[in-house]
Formats: structure tokens, C-alpha cells, sequence
């Protein structure tokens, strides 16, 4: 600096953490029940190396029933609301999730739904 030739070597060192949500119960198994019936249960995220608050939106699956027609009979609500906020330390809250199931027609599934936030993660 200062037209001083001498060099300066500085050394960087980090740890790259990328948002990730655990969730618990890790699976979820929704109880049979007569058509037209709704079941829910409920699921706890827990947020975990956020950086900023953020808010969690689903993606549903789209079911395809035996006669062609396709279907989502599932429906999602955040009671507390879906937004991730940071406490003064770092941490972040942990939300609930209701995942209700109801359908007119006889059907299973077996599969995933996508909770991603803001930024796609």
C-alpha cells in the first residue's frame, strides 16, 4: 500500500451453510377414513441455518385418478403462519404445518410434497 512493494498475504477461511428444514414427525402417515371425510395431522419445521427471515410456501402433489381426471385432495395451512424469523441470536422459529385429506374417490398415495422458501430452498 502506499507505493510499498512488500506483500501481504491474507488468509480467508469460512463455512458455507445453506438453508435446510427438518421436520418432525420426518414422515406422515394420514389415517384412512370414508370418503368425503377429512384426516389432518400436524408437522412441526424447524428451520435451520437461515440467514434471513424468509416465508415457507408448498408445493402439492397433483394426483391422477383411475378415470384420467387429476386431483390435489390435499390442502395446507400454517395456523401460526408460514414466515421464518430470526431471533436476535441466529435462531430461527419453528412453525407447524396442518396437512389435511380429503377425497370424493377411493385413492393412495405415496409421495412428497415440496416446502421451499422464498429463494427456491
Amino acid at each position: 500500500l502506499n507505493n510499498n512493494p512488500a506483500r501481504y498475504i491474507l488468509t480467508l477461511s469460512g463455512t458455507l451453510r445453506s438453508p435446510k428444514m427438518d421436520f418432525h414427525p420426518p414422515f406422515l402417515m394420514l389415517m384412512p377414513v370414508p370418503l368425503g371425510v377429512e384426516t389432518e395431522a400436524e408437522v412441526t419445521i424447524i428451520p435451520q441455518d437461515f440467514l434471513r427471515d424468509s416465508q415457507i410456501r408448498v408445493k402439492l402433489p397433483e394426483l391422477e385418478l383411475a378415470d384420467g381426471t387429476r386431483t390435489c385432495p390435499f390442502s395446507v395451512e400454517f395456523p401460526e403462519g408460514e414466515n421464518i424469523v430470526l431471533s436476535s441470536d441466529g435462531t430461527a422459529n419453528e412453525l407447524t404445518c396442518r396437512i389435511s385429506f380429503s377425497s370424493s374417490k377411493p385413492m393412495s398415495f405415496l409421495g412428497e410434497m415440496l416446502f421451499i422458501d422464498q429463494e427456491d430452498n
